[in-house]
């Protein structure tokens, strides 16, 4: 690959949206929820999916369910998308008040970290 291209892939990485909102690890066999907020939804999949693969999740219970259960028994996905203008902006709290929101619209859901 010539630099040139690689200035163009990096540029073209710097200036991605990617999507935030919260994402949620349910259950089908227990119907536990586990609710997370995300800058990088697809990252963070990758990355929690990676940890409990390989039984090294910080949520024990998150991880003691997929052990028990297997991949297949969980339903994975973005169940809130944030609507935003600026990637470099922080939006911690907006994502923070939609997990609040879906959290009080599920009574078996809690947050997926503390």
């Amino acid at each position: 690959m010539d630099i040139k291209r690689k200035k163009e892939l990096l540029e073209m990485y710097k200036n991605r949206k990617p999507e935030m909102g919260v994402f949620s690890y349910r259950c089908k066999d227990t119907g536990d929820v586990f609710l997370g907020i995300s800058k990088d939804t697809r990252a963070d999949f990758n990355s929690a999916n990676a940890k409990l693969s390989s039984n090294m999740h910080p949520n024990k219970q998150l991880q003691e369910l997929w052990n028990k259960y297997g991949r297949e028994s969980f339903e994975i996905s973005v169940i809130k998308v944030l609507k935003y203008d600026d990637p470099n902006e922080d939006h911690t709290e907006e994502l923070e008040k939609l997990r609040e929101e879906c959290l009080a619209s599920d009574p078996r859901a809690r947050r997926i970290w503390k």
